[in-house]
């Protein structure tokens, strides 16, 4: 019987790593973490609201410009925008995209209309609660019109 070779032994199974030690569960906790950082910063930042003006009365068919400004409390400009119209006026609703916390502010309108150079200063008291949309209506004073 020597010449019968020996057996043929099998080769070793292969070692089968756990789920602990993928790549993927290595990077897990950073991942959760970072998930999380994301959302809390979402949750409290600042909401960005959208103001619609709605031009009334008499008057804003001769508007050729509009400047809107945003002020805190203490006087600082949060927000400034400045729109322009052709020959028809002002459209009956502008829209201004603004990020504010909740609070009490003052805008600033500035028109410009037609044949004066002067702009007319319209100054509105704004308080934002928790709605994301703020509709107001303007005016322009009686004594542009």
């Amino acid at each position: 019987m020597a010449d019968t070779p020996p057996p043929e032994t099998a080769p070793p199974a292969p070692v089968r790593k756990g789920w602990r030690s993928s790549p993927l569960a290595k990077r897990l906790p950073l991942l959760l973490l970072l998930g999380l950082g994301v959302f809390i910063w979402q949750i409290t930042g600042v909401p960005e609201r959208e103001l619609v003006i709605q031009p009334d009365g008499d008057g804003w068919s001769q508007a050729r410009a509009l400047d809107l400004q945003v002020l805190d409390p203490e006087g600082a400009v949060l927000k400034r925008e400045e729109r322009f119209f052709g020959d028809t006026g002002a459209p009956p609703e502008l829209s201004f995209k603004v990020d504010l916390p909740e609070g009490s502010f003052r805008t600033l309108f500035f028109v410009k209309l037609a044949g004066r150079e002067e702009r007319v200063r319209v100054d509105e008291p704004l308080t934002v609660g928790e709605e994301r949309y703020i509709v107001r209506r303007l005016q322009l004073p009686a004594a542009t019109r």
